[in-house]
């Protein structure tokens, strides 16, 4: 021990002591008061000196501290401070305090000394009560948002879980239910996501965060809702030891969602439908009188040939008269497509894969949230040079065609590929779209970037061929691999941010 620890007198650290203390021998009358006692108590110097301990409790409390002192003189032993040790003391004014009191044994040449600590009980009823005000302003929270709470034991495979969470899960047990039966009521198709969601949270290397959305079917009535869950896997060198968060249902959210994604699939369809049929009336304008035309001069050269009385210079000016629409016909096209087109493409830099992650956002927004995405997306690829919301747009679109295709299988996967790679001599970006659907039949493969061409029943066949328009004016190719099995591989490629 230290010899400066060891010079230490017991009356320097009892003049020391924060709390308020006093010493008293064993007939109950105080020897010594420290200074914090004395300043509780409203009294000075030795005043208290040779004064019963009992003179300063109120009446109708002295019985109780003879109970405490005579079992304490019995048996002397440390009685420390806690709930229902509470004295009313008396201050020199006659004011009543509540104080909460322990009391320790010391022994001086044979003759006991009682060691009485006073504290203010006040100070922990207003913690207490703080606490307790704290709490319900938490369960009425909860109460408001709908929140359930669980704490997931990762060691132990339990999950600690409160009445909300409960009730949602149509469970009666106690406040903690193995791992296996938490899960049992998840639906099936949702489980794989949701694990894989934890499993991300688990790595040391992630921040620990959890989100996920799925849904539970009670087993009490079978009715089926959707859960939002957000939490935070918490460490222990290293090892994740427990994730502890939140859940809400989102159920009526979710059918307001669909709802709308409906309103806004069928807006988009009906407006899908007045472009093409606009474009077509378009086209069908610019080409109807050369056409006409070209039927005319036709029909002449036919009847001359036909009778044997025209001459070369006839039939060689309605011929001529074909080429000349023709050529109208084909200028007219060019016009109208340029004017249909027209505006200065805006590109940037960008990241192929935030662009693809915000794709994919767009679809599980959608209410597209029914499939696994396998992503190998190739790490430190360079910027590409695009309008990154024409990007987005054509992988939102090959996204959804391959969800819908994939829509009867009972696991879908739909893999996303970005990596470098090498036409001709040029190095270019390039993503990869491949579902695990039943594919495209060989002869229909060649038609799908047909404008107007779709196999969809309520599809007008514009998607792709739009797609395809929109990576070509962003300087890329798409294309469709005929020889990808399973399912269907779509391809395309955007050229690097010049160095």
């Amino acid at each position: 021990m230290n010899s400066a620890v060891r010079g230490l007198t017991f009356s320097t650290v009892f003049e020391a002591a924060a709390d308020a203390m006093i010493l008293a021998d064993d007939a109950g009358r105080i020897a010594v008061v420290n200074p914090t006692a004395q300043r509780l108590l409203g009294y000075t110097g030795g005043e208290l000196e040779g004064v019963t301990v009992e003179m300063l409790i109120a009446p109708r409390y002295r019985k109780q501290y003879r109970y405490y002192q005579d079992l304490f003189l019995r048996r002397p032993a440390k009685r420390a401070m806690s709930a229902g040790n509470e004295l009313i003391v008396l201050n020199r004014d006659g004011k009543e305090m509540l104080l909460d009191i322990s009391l320790s044994p010391v022994k001086k040449k044979q003759q006991l000394f009682v060691l009485i600590i006073f504290n203010a009980a006040r100070r922990r009823l207003d913690t207490e009560e703080a606490l307790r005000i704290s709490e319900e302003r938490l369960r009425l929270a909860k109460q408001a948002a709908g929140l359930g709470i669980f704490d997931y034991d990762f060691k132990r495979n339990i999950v600690f879980w409160d009445k909300q969470m409960r009730k949602l899960w149509g469970k009666n047990s106690e406040n903690t239910v193995s791992y296996e039966e938490f899960v049992a009521a998840i639906h099936p198709e949702d489980r794989e996501a949701r694990q894989l969601a934890i499993e991300k949270a688990m790595d040391p290397a992630s921040n620990g965060e959890f989100k996920a959305q799925y849904r539970i079917i009670n087993p009490q009535n079978g009715m089926e809702r959707w859960i939002s869950a957000h939490g935070r896997v918490y460490f222990e060198s290293g090892h994740p030891h427990r994730l502890i968060g939140v859940t809400r249902d989102v159920t009526e959210q979710k059918k307001i969602q669909k709802k709308l994604q409906l309103q806004r699939d069928e807006t988009e369809s009906i407006l899908k439908q007045q472009v093409a049929a606009r474009t077509a009336s378009a086209i069908a304008h610019e080409l109807n009188q050369p056409l006409a035309a070209i039927s005319a001069y036709s029909e002449v050269v036919l009847h001359a040939l036909g009778s044997g009385s025209s001459s070369y210079s006839h039939l060689k000016r309605a011929l001529e008269g074909c080429v000349e629409q023709a050529q109208r016909a084909g200028r007219s096209l060019h016009e109208l497509l340029a004017f249909l087109q027209k505006g200065e493409l805006v590109t940037e830099r960008s990241s192929l894969t935030e662009i693809v992650y915000e794709a994919l956002n767009v679809v599980y927004n959608d209410g597209y949230g029914r499939f696994r995405p396998v992503l190998l997306l190739q790490e430190n690829l360079p910027e590409v040079r695009c309008n990154r919301t024409q990007i987005q747009k054509v992988l939102v679109n090959l996204f959804r065609n391959a969800i819908e295709a994939m829509r009867n299988l009972d696991s879908p996967d739909l893999t996303i590929i970005t990596r470098l790679e090498t036409t001709g001599e040029v190095e270019v970006a390039e993503v990869i779209v491949q579902d695990s659907g039943p594919g495209f039949d060989p002869n229909l493969m060649k038609r799908i970037f047909e404008p107007f061409f779709t196999t969809k029943p309520t599809g007008i066949g514009m998607g792709l061929a739009i797609s395809r328009a929109l990576i070509e004016a962003n300087g890329g190719r798409l294309w469709i691999d005929t020889n990808a099995k399973p399912g269907a591989k779509f391809h395309f490629t955007l050229p690097f941010e010049p160095s």
